[in-house]
């Protein structure tokens, strides 16, 4: 396990804030990518670009902004964290990702889920009554695309295909993940079409998902499928000590949840929900020591592959942000090695 335990960022471009007031868009895209080329420097494994619509984030287009890192790194994987395939066009998807494939000479991946938030839905003129067919027939489609040559395909979404082949064409094919979110079903989908999962465990003791990845061997030797390497992402910051990463972290983390929690009809988070969750929750949150402890844990506990933590946290600074990154880099990622080892 510890020679082949990757460590990942995720960032949904998150609107920053300086002297008390939003950054652009475009300043927020253009640090995005400067904290990506930073991921590659301190020799982290991952970094993946979340896809929203809305105010709070600035990313739509996660290829776009993997490209630019691209071409200013040489080693790290470059992935999508996630791509809502439900309210997207399955070929479109694979092409951008091939496209990416080729540009970072074989660095793409691309987490593929049905996403936390619906904006994308009435955006594209999809239904949300179709919720479950969008995703499962576009999966089915993405899994064909993937197995490379032309495709026959029919279904209830989109326009069928009749012996299509599509382009470009990639040495190999972008390395495919599926985010699941809590759903057994999805769980099963991802041995189905024989792609690694990848489990976004935002609350609570991340033992709790215990079962999903019991229920994935289960699947995969019933179905006789490979058994790929499961992933974890969660939320978390890395600060010079304990107490310093607490405050520094959690006026701007309260009020991305909050602001999310209004929409979703959650209380406000008190101080000692925030405490929790960083003391037994699924908040990576301290010094480089105690948030290597807790990852060494949920890696044993739950026989990862891969742990990305999503380090933006809605306003949080941009420098902040850099400095969790060098010390995820630097310091929690040998640390959580030897714990392992």
């Amino acid at each position: 396990m510890t020679q082949t335990l990757q460590f990942g960022l995720d960032t949904f471009g998150d609107i920053t804030a300086r002297n008390g007031e939003p950054v652009p868009h475009g300043q927020v895209l253009r640090d995005v990518v400067a904290e990506g080329v930073l991921a590659d420097r301190v020799g982290l494994d991952f970094f993946g670009v979340g896809e929203h619509h809305r105010e709070d984030f600035s990313v739509s287009s996660p290829e776009i902004v993997l490209a630019a890192i691209a071409a200013r790194t040489e080693r790290i994987r470059l992935g999508s964290a996630v791509t809502v395939l439900s309210s997207d066009d399955p070929v479109r998807v694979y092409q951008r990702f091939s496209t990416l494939q080729g540009i970072s000479n074989g660095r793409a991946e691309v987490i593929l889920g049905r996403g936390s938030f619906t904006e994308s839905f009435p955006l594209f003129g999809y239904a949300l009554d179709q919720y479950e067919t969008l995703f499962e027939e576009k999966l089915d489609l993405f899994a064909r695309l993937l197995a490379g040559g032309p495709v026959t395909w029919q279904g209830t979404t989109r326009a069928p295909l009749e012996n299509q082949s599509v382009y470009p064409t990639p040495e190999t094919p972008p390395t495919t993940w599926i985010g699941v979110g809590g759903s057994p079903n999805s769980v099963v989908r991802a041995v189905h079409h024989d792609l690694p999962l990848m489990l976004a465990i935002i609350g609570g003791d991340p033992q709790r998902f215990r079962p999903y990845v019991d229920l994935y061997h289960r699947a995969c030797a019933q179905l006789g499928r490979t058994v790929r390497p499961i992933g974890v992402h969660s939320p978390g910051y890395v600060g010079e000590t304990d107490a310093g990463a607490r405050e520094e972290f959690f006026a701007d983390y309260k009020r991305m949840r909050d602001r999310i929690g209004a929409e979703r009809g959650w209380p406000p988070m008190t101080r000692q929900e925030f405490d929790r969750e960083a003391d037994h929750g699924s908040l990576y949150l301290g010094g480089p020591e105690t948030v290597a402890r807790k990852i060494a844990a949920t890696v044993r506990g739950l026989g990862l592959g891969r742990f990305q933590l999503k380090y933006s946290a809605g306003p949080l600074p941009h420098e902040r942000s850099m400095r969790s990154i060098e010390l995820y880099g630097t310091k929690v990622a040998p640390l959580v090695r030897e714990m392992l080892a």
